[in-house]
């Protein structure tokens, strides 16, 4: 009788608690559940389709034309880029008209050199002549006679501000780099005595239209060299930064 008893009591025992459990798990709130399920999606959101989509939103790359210097233009590096520029931009100028338009100013004159802050320096087409090149000033001058309100200076910005965002509305961007693409030791520059006073200067200076850029390269139409041509991103930066970060453009509108 006594084990019938305990048995029975055992039965009831476990009875009991698998009524609760059922019950517990027969109301346990809806949004409880709906969490858990979320979870799971969200983690499986990201797939090598918006990795690769990502990626692509870090590059751009315009098709802009592309002109050589030479062999009329040795050292027309400026003026090549800015044809390029403007051709890109609608604008019916080839180099050779905007390397006679160029304000020029003599290499060497009163015991003072010419300023490339002012004019294309000496010769631009014969290198027996003495010559050396321009800065940002005058051929962003040269742009706005032929576009008046689009050519944009935008020199002294930050090469974000100066030419990536410039890239990503569609627009390319003359520069003035160097001829390797990379930072140039302090022994490639030389001080020059003009009459505006001390100019910064180095014979490896060249001029280059951005037309791109991704994560790790700068793409560039050089006129000494090929169309898209690509060049580490960040000795790039430092070797334009280094020649006084000057860029010129022209505004969204055009």
């Amino acid at each position: 009788m006594q084990v019938f008893r305990t048995h029975g009591l055992r039965l009831f025992f476990m009875f009991s608690v698998a009524c609760a459990v059922l019950f517990v798990t027969l109301h346990l709130p809806a949004h409880e559940t709906k969490k858990k399920e979320y979870a799971v999606t969200n983690a499986a959101y990201k797939t090598p389709q918006h990795e690769n989509h990502a990626a692509r939103e870090k590059s751009v790359l315009i098709h802009a034309p592309h002109i050589r210097q030479n062999p009329e233009l040795p050292r027309g590096c400026e003026v090549t880029s800015l044809a390029m520029l403007l051709q890109q931009a609608g604008v019916s100028v080839d180099k050779m008209e905007l390397a006679r338009n160029i304000h020029h100013v003599p290499y060497r004159q009163n015991q003072r050199f010419g300023n490339p802050h002012e004019g294309f320096v000496g010769s631009m087409e014969h290198l027996h002549e003495h010559g050396y090149g321009v800065y940002h000033e005058p051929l962003a001058r040269l742009g706005r006679d032929y576009l008046p309100e689009a050519v944009v200076d935008l020199s002294g910005k930050s090469f974000d501000d100066a030419v990536l965002a410039q890239l990503q509305k569609g627009k390319p961007v003359v520069v003035i780099t160097n001829a390797h693409f990379r930072p140039l030791s302090e022994h490639a520059f030389q001080y020059w005595r003009t009459d505006a006073g001390t100019v910064k200067i180095t014979y490896q200076e060249h001029a280059v239209l951005v037309t791109g850029y991704d994560q790790t390269h700068i793409v560039f139409n050089d006129p000494l060299g090929k169309k898209n041509t690509a060049a580490d991103r960040k000795a790039f930066i430092k070797s334009w930064e280094q020649m006084g970060r000057q860029a010129i453009s022209v505004r969204h509108s055009a």
